[in-house]
């Protein structure tokens, strides 16, 4: 067959042959599964018969280019535009002719563009036997339809998006909205999520690792002003909050204010105490710590010092008489005598001169109350008679407060100690107490004078102080003490034996000091040292006279009432001694010239 292309140029079929050639290496390259169709039957396939195209833009049916009535093969609409999208032409496409343009391009919708002129489709010669094409016969090829737009749908932000299978084909440039970074991310290897996983487990170490100091900081500063004893206990003493916030230039800062500025105004929430709210020791449980003997220095002391360091641990006993009573109501001062359970004498005096109660200590003060401290009868036969004397004495004056331990010279730190904790349980709210022996001569008049002008919430401790005072290492005085209890040089100041006067706040801080220390055989030093521990220094007074009037016994003036009548304590009197100076003192006595001594 030999038919004419359009304007009568001759056919190549070279062309043809080139084409086909390209379809099928296009065919073999792009499809990913199934096998080519099987050539049309009865018929040899043409160069470009059974060629598929899988890209999204050429239909997938099988193309069979077949001859005309003329003969001539005509390319479908838009196969022009494929083979350019594919690669296959060059990148211009001819604009479809029709028939009466030249007689170039009639009968198709468009044309194949080669470099040079329209080559003439020429059909395959027809197989044996087969008959030609009728000259009215023409083959209806169906044209390509135009592309789709591409719909990508987006994917979720967590999944990846997986990666398209890629074709040659360049499909059109379509306007798109941006995707997130992290829906086009492209699967990332093993170490790279191994390494954002470490940096992730950094970035949570890190950040707990923040929020633990920063609670170690505040719990810091909630501390920075409460020693350990009294984080759960109770406040610290007023005292305590100054020294602590004294800096070196003497400046006193609040340390509740350091997180407030200085115009913000907080009300204090009241702090409950933590007291018990009555005498919490009801058994006796204290034996001999035996481990003392085995030590060669504890076989050289004397038999009471050893008595003393084996039961030295024992702190607190049961109570057998109390009146929690005599703290009722407004009380201005408490007078606390130091008694032993045998000289109901002594007390019996007191009761009657400077012992009497007050219901009030003038000038709108309070009352005035009187208890008296004792243990038990240290000698075994005089315990049960003497014991029953006393709670009968008890049930008459109802002024007596016992302990469960036995009356000696060294236990009478015990009696420091369980009066400070009794004050501190049932006496909180007392302004002032004044502690003394039972043979002493007290002046209530000159006592409430002088504290005429004094605040309940000072650091007053007032009585006969003694600085410097040495250790006695002679053993056969009363107050030997050996150096394996006290090896220094000099005590605390101390008041001295008799009498003092303290504030009721000092006399509960001073019991909470007393229990961080040792007890010590010796009562007066014993405090010295719990005023040590709280900063406090005694203040001396000349009206405390713990050695009389004159150091010498016999001298006049140990038993001249006006100089009585000028002091605030003197020591020491027998009960008949007592009696009889308290009535020259408050009788009609003229005195040539007054002491100056408050």
């Amino acid at each position: 067959m030999g038919p004419e292309g359009n304007g009568g140029a001759p056919a190549r079929p070279g062309y043809w042959r080139w084409v086909g050639s390209r379809f099928a290496s296009i065919q073999r390259g792009l499809r990913h599964r199934g096998n080519p169709p099987p050539p049309t039957e009865g018929r040899p396939p043409s160069p470009v018969a059974g060629v598929t195209f899988v890209s999204s833009d050429v239909p997938t049916q099988p193309l069979t280019l077949r001859p005309n009535d003329r003969g001539r093969l005509r390319a479908p609409p838009g196969l022009g535009c494929h083979l350019r999208k594919m690669g296959s032409l060059p990148p211009r496409c001819a604009a479809p002719r029709s028939r009466g343009d030249g007689g170039r391009g009639g009968g198709g919708a468009e044309g194949v563009n080669v470099p040079g002129p329209p080559p003439t489709l020429r059909a395959p010669p027809p197989a044996a036997g087969k008959r030609r094409a009728s000259a009215g016969a023409r083959l209806d090829l169906r044209p390509c339809p135009p592309p789709p737009a591409p719909v990508r749908p987006r994917p979720p932000l967590s999944a990846p998006v997986p990666v398209p299978f890629l074709v040659p084909a360049r499909p059109p440039a379509v306007p798109e909205p941006a995707a997130p970074r992290a829906a086009i991310r492209a699967p990332r290897s093993a170490a790279a999520v191994a390494r954002a996983a470490m940096s992730l487990w950094k970035r949570t170490v890190y950040k707990s690792v923040c929020l633990s100091l920063a609670l170690l900081v505040a719990i810091t500063v909630f501390q920075r002003s409460l020693t350990p004893s009294q984080f759960l206990q109770e406040p610290p003493p007023a005292s305590l909050r100054q020294q602590k916030a004294q800096k070196p230039s003497g400046l006193l800062v609040n340390p509740d204010s350091f997180w407030k500025s200085a115009k913000e105004v907080v009300t204090p929430t009241p702090v409950v105490s933590r007291r018990p709210q009555a005498w919490d020791v009801n058994t006796t449980n204290c034996s001999a710590n035996v481990n003392l003997t085995h030590q060669p220095w504890f076989q050289g002391l004397e038999p009471h010092f050893q008595q003393f360091l084996l039961y030295r641990h024992c702190r607190y006993f049961p109570m057998l008489l109390n009146h929690p009573e005599k703290c009722s109501g407004d009380v201005y001062l408490l007078v606390v005598v130091k008694s032993i359970i045998v000289q109901h004498d002594r007390r019996e005096a007191i009761r009657q001169t400077w012992g009497r109660e007050q219901e009030s200590a003038g000038r709108g003060r309070g009352a005035v109350r009187t208890l008296f401290l004792l243990g038990k009868a240290s000698k075994p036969e005089e315990q049960s008679h003497y014991q029953q004397l006393l709670a009968y004495e008890d049930r008459i004056y109802g002024d007596i407060l016992q302990w469960d331990f036995l009356d000696s010279f060294f236990n009478l730190t015990l009696k420091e100690i369980h009066f400070l904790k009794w004050l501190d349980i049932y006496c909180p709210d007392v302004r002032f107490v004044f502690k003394g022996d039972d043979d002493v001569f007290v002046n209530p008049t000159n006592l409430l004078e002088f504290l005429a002008d004094r605040q309940p919430q000072e650091d007053l401790f007032v009585g006969d102080v003694l600085h410097h005072a040495r250790p006695i290492r002679r053993k056969d005085s009363k107050y030997y003490i050996p150096g394996i209890l006290y090896n220094q040089n000099s005590y605390p100041p101390y008041a001295g034996g008799g009498g003092f006067l303290m504030a009721g706040g000092l006399a509960q801080r001073l019991h909470h000091s007393c229990d961080t220390l040792e007890l010590y055989p010796i009562d007066d030093v014993f405090l010295g040292m719990c005023l040590e521990v709280l900063g406090v220094r005694p203040m001396a007074h000349e009206g405390f006279k713990t050695f009389g009037i004159s150091r010498n016994r016999n001298s006049r003036m140990n038993k001249e009432p006006c100089f009585f009548r000028s002091m605030l304590v003197v020591h020491k009197l027998l009960p008949t001694e007592l009696l009889a100076m308290w009535e020259l003192v408050h009788g009609n006595l003229t005195c040539s010239r007054k002491l100056q001594v408050l």
